[in-house]
């Protein structure tokens, strides 16, 4: 049997992962899917780490782990949030700017200013 077409993958931008992104991204999917990432990556780039990630995590699988919610849905991409943010003008602080040195209190000179308080 052999996997030609990486669009029938349970990953559709498998070819694109990777590694790092590849090793939360597998951890949502089914030993038979797994099976055919592996099978695809034998076939095509054959990369010894990622050979090495789907047999460990077909390992987990099969020693009773089950999958989990993977990684973000694209690479390079937050998950989407929920709502929005409770942050905003009428929220945030006034802004301010420290002073150059000295305390909020006690205002520093500038330099060269031979003046004492």
């Amino acid at each position: 049997m052999t996997t030609s077409d990486s669009g029938d993958l349970p990953l559709p931008d498998y070819d694109q992962l990777a590694l790092g992104e590849l090793e939360h991204r597998i951890r949502s999917l089914a030993p038979d899917e797994l099976e055919r990432l592996a099978q695809y990556e034998r076939e095509h780039a054959n990369r010894t780490p990622v050979n090495e990630r789907l047999a460990a995590r077909l390992a987990e699988l099969h020693a009773g782990a089950v999958p989990s919610p993977g990684g973000n849905p694209r690479p390079g991409q937050a998950a989407p949030t929920r709502g929005t943010s409770p942050v905003d003008p009428s929220t945030s602080p006034q802004p301010f700017s420290a002073p150059p040195h000295g305390s909020p209190h006690q205002r520093g000179q500038p330099k060269g200013d031979d003046r004492r308080p």
